[in-house]
């Protein structure tokens, strides 16, 4: 029987709360002098030269930890240093660390757990979920940490596949290893192979000891083979990959989430890997952080959290803390921050770990957990390294998207019943507004849709003039409900506006009418249809399509985070498609959606999803008196929105408890009723029958319109994205060619040849002139010159030189190519005649010119339609020796 003590006690808490945490831990709770031998033991009012410690865990005779108790409503961080003055306290020989005779100490108020490893100055003392088992202070005993760190700063990190700048990931994460940083985010832009750099980095961590056991963490069964398929395609060793050097492990797959092109053979983790890590042992194991929740809470815990479906196989496991050395969280912008999903924290906070967080999108609320950004590396960066494309801006202006729609009195309309799908048609008995917000949502025009796809199509015959070949174009829609969804509307008329049939355009979302989605999306990738995917949001993130050319936003966002990921579709470079130099976004909202973002990069303020607490917690909060002022003003904006929400019937049922049913009266003298009566006030509000029908009453039945009548007014316009984020219109972009042509007459040669000196020109000097455009903030790129003098003075194909100089003087006239060429060739012809095999010569020359617009000797030797004939040498015969004359002259003539 407990002696007399206060409830909230010291000595209660270490006897119902400390002694049972211990003791699942593996520790034997025993009295001092109770035993000669202490081995795995936690031994209560242990005595040292500076007063008794709480517990000191014992392994072999010898104390490893102490640990300090304080009563349930103490906090326990600020007195680890209660457990320091009673290390140094500790005599055991000759070892001791610094002025501590044990080097683990503990704090904890049964609930709260500190830990603090004295051992390096630099150790800094968290919070960890549970206390360590034995085995886990025996292994970080035997470990040698600075060692191993020793090992990774004299490791080469040069695999031939490894990138400066991923390189310089590699060094951050280890510089902040080696400082003891435990929570570290690397933020790197979509496309620059986060996946690669991270298993570099664990096999360098691995092969040196800092980090043998290894969780790699995704929250999609897709992602995680896509991460299996990386560790497999890894060369770690000459002729190993990184799955024939170490184990690596992953939950079971279904044949949907992997490729046709895989050829590995998934290995799944075994229980006791889990269950008792063997010191030593090293391995990767890729899960989803879903299935790894269900291993540590049990399988309700994630219950209507997220969309992936439950492993049916994952069952709740005895997983301690210690069998990760490194935790990497992939893609962690996403469910493992946000305040909805704060169960990822928890998994995530289970394992006493070196945590990494990957991301190309961080946020504060992603860096609030990491707490240390090592390593950034931002698209704008990677765009002018060459590693990832551009992209350039067309603007659509569509009446409908930009002011929403207007009914008239009498029009007709189409009424879709959003449950069962049934149609009809009504006629409007008074006029009616829709804003913007509305569209797709509760109203939608197909012509609106039509004339934006068709717009679209006049880009896309453009490409296909240019390049050969139909752009590979993303369309986000709004939605993809059941029977108002607009993917499905955008589906059926791409397939008319483009007219190449059902597989040409083809929807790729989640709903149950997609059959194998991610199937689809491997297609969209591999193959040449589907040509257009429409999606909604399962192709934001985790999905590579290097060949993507157009991604089309018909979505209305506000989230920085979705919106750079469903951008980061577009900005690797081609795999099939090695001319891809860039890819067009397609803003339908007028460039506002853009432009909303132009202040939203680098690391800004977003909040996290908002609190799913139940309104039965919301009340429960009131009536324990928990910040009653807060929760009471949450439960009316909760009831306010339920009287907005429910039908006629719900209002009858809500009668039994709330006056006429009349939840929005209620809710405005709630405030004032508890205030004046708050028992009576809580009965009803705690009443379960109350509580059920908050949370299950009828809700009214949406209705969705189809504007047949309404047509839209759509146009475009093409702006350039420069490499300094502005964006320019084709008249802004030219006047700014025109003050970049002047400002460098002097200091481009190239530039100089061409308005000065056009005996100078050369294919060098046309070399420096393309690099050196293409460089500038504006990115002056022949094809975005092109784009510009076509808009602005209706001419296709003007050639660099005829811009440049068009530039610098607005009387000199536009050329093509072609026009340049064959001006020049007659300049030279005058006056001259030329034999058969001289004009055919002179034919390759001219065929030449318009793709080079200059030629010298090399070129003879080089470029096959002049080399096959017999090259330099039998031109010259040909010519009989006065071919670098003549060269000379053509050269100067394509300048002038």
């Amino acid at each position: 029987m407990y002696p007399a003590t206060p409830a909230n006690s010291e000595w209660l808490t270490r006897k119902k709360i400390i002694d049972a945490r211990l003791y699942a831990a593996g520790w034997q709770i025993v009295p001092l002098a109770a035993t000669k031998s202490y081995d795995r033991c936690a031994v209560e009012e242990f005595q040292t030269a500076n007063g008794p410690a709480d517990y000191a865990l014992c392994l072999n005779n010898r104390v490893v930890a102490v640990v300090e108790a304080k009563k349930l409503t103490l906090g326990p961080q600020n007195v680890l240093s209660q457990a320091e003055r009673y290390s140094r306290g500790i005599w055991q020989g000759e070892q001791r660390w610094g002025d501590f005779g044990v080097p683990f100490l503990y704090s904890t108020n049964g609930e709260v757990i500190w830990h603090h490893d004295i051992r390096h100055a630099l150790n800094r003392s968290r919070e960890i979920s549970l206390f360590h088992t034995p085995a886990a202070l025996e292994e970080k005993l035997k470990r040698d940490f600075d060692e191993s760190l020793g090992l990774l700063q004299l490791l080469p990190n040069n695999h031939p596949r490894v990138r400066p700048y991923q390189r310089e990931a590699n060094q951050a994460v280890e510089m902040a290893i080696s400082e003891r940083k435990r929570n570290m985010l690397v933020a790197m832009a979509t496309g620059t192979g986060k996946t690669f750099t991270t298993v570099n980095q664990i096999y360098r961590l691995m092969k040196t000891g800092v980090a043998r056991r290894i969780l790699f963490l995704v929250d999609r069964r897709a992602l995680a083979a896509q991460a299996l398929r990386a560790f497999a395609s890894f060369d770690a060793e000459p002729g190993l990959k990184f799955d024939n050097v170490y184990e690596v492990y992953s939950q079971r797959f279904r044949r949907e989430d992997l490729g046709e092109e895989d050829k590995f053979d998934p290995k799944v983790l075994p229980a006791s890997y889990l269950l008792s890590p063997k010191p030593g042992s090293a391995f990767v194991y890729i899960s989803t952080i879903q299935r790894m929740t269900i291993n540590l809470f049990g399988r309700d815990a994630v219950w209507g959290i997220g969309d992936e479906e439950i492993d049916e196989d994952a069952a709740k496991l005895d997983i301690p803390t210690h069998v990760f050395d490194l935790v990497v969280a992939d893609e962690c912008h996403r469910g493992y921050t946000s305040s909805q999903a704060g169960l990822w924290r928890m998994t995530l906070n289970h394992f006493d770990a070196i945590k990494l967080g990957l991301t190309a999108t961080p946020a504060s609320h992603t860096t609030s957990f990491f707490k240390h950004l090592v390593y950034r590396y931002e698209y704008e960066r990677a765009v002018q390294e060459g590693f990832l494309v551009d992209y350039d801006v067309v603007n659509i202006r569509s009446n409908v998207r930009i002011n929403g729609i207007f009914l008239n009195e009498g029009e007709e309309v189409g009424l879709v019943n959003p449950e069962t799908g049934a149609k009809k048609l009504d006629v409007l008995e008074d006029e009616r507004q829709f804003d913007t917000s509305k569209i797709e949502h509760e109203i939608t025009s197909p012509d609106s849709n039509k004339k934006i796809l068709e717009e679209i199509k006049r880009y896309t015959l453009q490409h296909e003039e240019r390049y050969g070949r139909f752009p590979k174009t993303l369309i986000f829609a709004a939605n993809d409900l059941p029977h108002t969804s607009h993917a499905d509307q955008l589906v059926d008329i791409a397939r008319d506006v483009f007219g190449h049939g059902d597989s040409f355009v083809q929807k790729i979302t989640g709903s149950p009418t997609v059959d194998r989605p991610l199937q689809r999306i491997r297609e969209f990738r591999n193959r040449p249809h589907p040509a257009i995917a429409v999606s909604v949001d399962m192709m934001t993130t985790g999905v590579d399509i290097p060949d993507l050319e157009y991604i089309v936003f018909l979505r209305p966002i506000k989230s920085r985070i979705l919106f750079e990921q469903m951008i980061g579709r577009g900005t690797r470079k081609g795999e099939k498609l090695t001319d891809k130099s860039h890819f067009v976004v397609f803003d339908c909202f007028d460039g506002t959606l853009l432009q909303y973002f132009k202040d939203t990069t680098g690391v800004t303020e977003e909040a996290p999803t908002p609190p799913t607490r139940t309104i039965s917690e919301i009340i429960e909060d009131i009536w324990q008196n928990r910040d009653r002022d807060y929760n009471v003003r949450c439960l009316v904006k909760r009831l306010q929105r339920i009287d907005k929400e429910m039908s006629g019937e719900a209002r009858e049922q809500f009668s039994a408890f709330v006056p006429d049913g009349d939840m929005a009266a209620f809710a405005k003298m709630l405030p004032q009723d508890l205030h004046q009566n708050f028992t009576k006030v809580m009965n009803l509000l705690r009443d379960v029958a109350f509580q059920d029908l908050l949370l299950h009453y009828q809700r009214k039945l949406r209705v969705f319109l189809i504007a047949h009548g309404t047509q839209d007014t759509v146009s475009s316009e093409w702006l350039v994205r420069g490499s300094d984020g502005n964006e320019y219109k084709p008249r802004d972009y030219l006047t700014a060619f025109v003050q970049y042509v002047h400002s460098h007459q002097s200091d481009i040669d190239a530039i100089s040849i061409l308005l000065n000196a056009p005996r100078d020109w050369s294919p060098g000097a046309l070399q420096e002139l393309r690099q050196k455009l293409s460089a500038a903030p504006q990115r002056f790129t022949v094809e975005n010159l092109e784009k510009a003098h076509r808009t602005m003075y209706k001419k296709a194909m003007v050639d660099i030189i005829s811009m440049v100089k068009h530039a610098a003087d607005s009387q000199s006239p536009l050329l093509t190519a072609a026009e340049r060429v064959d001006r020049a060739l007659d300049k030279i012809a005058r006056g001259r005649s030329f034999n058969e095999l001289q004009r055919q010569w002179l034919e390759r020359i001219r065929v030449h010119l318009q793709e080079n617009l200059s030629i010298d000797q090399e070129d003879f030797e080089s470029q096959p339609a002049l080399s096959r004939y017999g090259g330099w040498s039998r031109a010259v015969d040909v010519f009989e020796g006065y071919l670098p004359g003549l060269l000379t002259e053509l050269n100067m003539a394509i300048a002038a």
